[in-house]
């Protein structure tokens, strides 16, 4: 089991996500990522098929230098009637210099009669003709057997037949392929063992997760003796997606003692993982298993009071495996332990100082009741803590006033403009900023006034900005609740600001991520 492949398709089928659109800039720097994680083997794409995959190829041999993993070509078998030897789009795979060809070939009767329209012994000689011409040409050969579960179910024998063709062809491995994420893991351990046991075949898995079991039933298949595993980072696929292939490498390490990869690349997950997020342009998703924020962040109060005795008491496994951390978060179902667990993260030792988190915790509690959260807004409550602790504010400049026109003429887009006027550094400075909007407005015109006194402003960026309406059937006259994600390129931190007035709650949240930004920064309070 310790020569379990690990093989990753994100850049294939990851890339046939809804409204994921990736360069080959962008591909090239998914793979650098995924050779970094140090996975077996990244399917590029399918050249041919397309000029981005084509390209990527092209660019590869000379771009990626891949330390850990083997760059794969996907492609076809042969078409109907035809020979592998001269079928373009089977040299294409030989042109892509890619060492591994996975080929994708029919193993359901019904899609070889209505899809391909040909007959079930055609079918059998494009597998055989394919893979026998790739393996002469010095090509290593993996082939896809698409849908296959559902082939099975309706006629096992031929099911099987086709993964025979491809071995006795001299395929290294057939991966089965739950193509429309129907199975759960019982159906899949039964079929798997069956394949293994009747075919003496190496056996590979391929898992979508229309069940929502694409894990579970990619750890099925490894269990019944499956020894090749695909999966995309984070899950990414059409419809639901594919079996996350962090979760499932990371179940197989950590729960099942399995060698896939290096302990110090495990470690460097979440890290990969969210930079892979960032090329995508598909957010992180918080609860994502292992490696989202949320993973390891605890809220109750009861679940604090224990962790501070052992962490070990509310947490599956030690984050610490695939680079994540445990997270304390405050909030109006906290207690003092949540307060003092969330103060040693930052450095203060609150152990004993019952006052202080008496007065914290009732501070938290009636902010919450008045619309705020601090669970997604840990830097507006670092900062409510530090006030607490060192007994004073974190305030770097005064805000005497502040304003926003926002005009629209005709059918041209809407230009809004901020002033606004402060104290800093000594000064009293006026200044205005444009923006698309009242927000981004308020954002150029609040650095623009506070940047001769804090040069460090200049790296922040205001990265993501979220409302929700409190008491919506209060309507227009309800309470708003904005949340303002700010980055200084390295990292980034969330703040929140609570109003009856939109703007008003956005400004809030602005303030006191430039306020953030500067303690960061080291920025000395006056």
């Amino acid at each position: 089991m310790s020569d379990l492949h690990v093989y990753d398709t994100t850049l294939r089928d990851g890339a046939q996500q809804e409204g994921l659109n990736l360069s080959v800039s962008d591909k090239l720097a998914i793979a650098a990522h995924l050779d970094e994680l140090g996975v077996g083997f990244i399917e590029g794409g399918w050249p041919g098929a397309n000029p981005k995959d084509t390209e990527f190829f092209a660019r590869a041999q000379q771009e990626l230098r891949l330390r850990n993993a083997t760059l794969a070509a996907f492609g076809a078998t042969r078409r109907v009637g035809g020979r592998a030897a001269d079928d373009p789009q089977v040299r294409a795979l030989l042109d892509s210099g890619a060492s591994v060809v996975t080929l994708v070939a029919k193993s359901h009767v019904r899609h070889v009669e209505t899809a391909l329209r040909t007959t079930v012994q055609e079918n059998l000689e494009m597998v055989r003709d394919t893979v026998s011409f790739l393996t002469a040409e010095g090509r290593r050969v993996f082939l896809d057997a698409e849908h296959f579960f559902d082939g099975y179910a309706a006629d096992r024998g031929y099911a099987l037949e086709v993964v025979r063709a491809a071995m006795e062809s001299g395929a290294e491995v057939v991966a089965l392929c739950d193509t429309n994420g129907g199975m759960l893991p019982d159906q899949v351990a039964a079929v798997v063992a069956d394949t293994v046991g009747t075919t003496s075949a190496r056996v590979g898995i391929h898992c979508h997760n229309d069940t929502g079991c694409a894990v579970a039933n990619s750890m099925a298949a490894v269990e019944a003796g499956a020894t090749h595993v695909q999966g995309t980072v984070n899950g990414y696929g059409e419809r639901t997606g594919n079996a996350d292939i962090l979760t499932v490498v990371s179940n197989l390490q950590i729960k099942r003692g399995l060698p896939l990869l290096e302990t110090e690349r495990l470690q460097e997950a979440t890290r990969i993982a969210h930079a892979i997020s960032e090329i995508t342009n598909v957010p992180p998703y918080s609860r994502q298993p292992y490696v989202g924020a949320s993973a390891f962040a605890h809220k109750a109060g009861l679940h604090a009071s224990a962790i501070r005795i052992d962490p070990d008491l509310y947490q599956h496994t030690d984050p610490v495996h695939v680079g994540n951390d445990m997270r304390m978060l405050v909030s109006d179902m906290a207690g003092r332990a949540s307060i003092e667990l969330k103060g040693r993260e930052m450095g203060y030792d609150l152990a004993g100082n019952d006052e202080l988190l008496s007065r914290v915790l009732a501070t938290v509690k009636d902010l919450e009741l008045r619309g705020y959260t601090f669970d997604a807004a840990d830097a507006s409550f670092e900062l409510l803590l530090r006030r607490e602790v060192e007994g004073h504010g974190y305030e770097f400049f005064d805000v005497e006033s502040w304003r926003v026109i926002t005009d629209a003429r005709g059918n041209e887009d809407a230009l809004s403009e901020a002033t606004v006027k402060v104290r800093a550094g000594g000064e009293r400075v006026v200044a205005t900023g444009e923006g698309n909007g009242p927000v981004n407005a308020l954002d150029h015109a609040l650095r623009q006034a506070l940047m001769p006194a804090y040069p460090e402003l200049a790296k922040l960026e205001l990265i993501d900005f979220r409302v929700r309406i409190l008491d919506a059937a209060h309507g227009t006259d309800a309470v708003t609740r904005v949340l303002i994600e700010t980055s200084d390129g390295q990292t980034s931190w969330e703040t929140i600001g609570v109003a009856g007035n939109i703007l008003e709650a956005s400004w809030r949240a602005l303030v006191e991520g430039v306020t953030y930004g500067l303690v960061r920064a080291g920025v000395p309070v006056r």
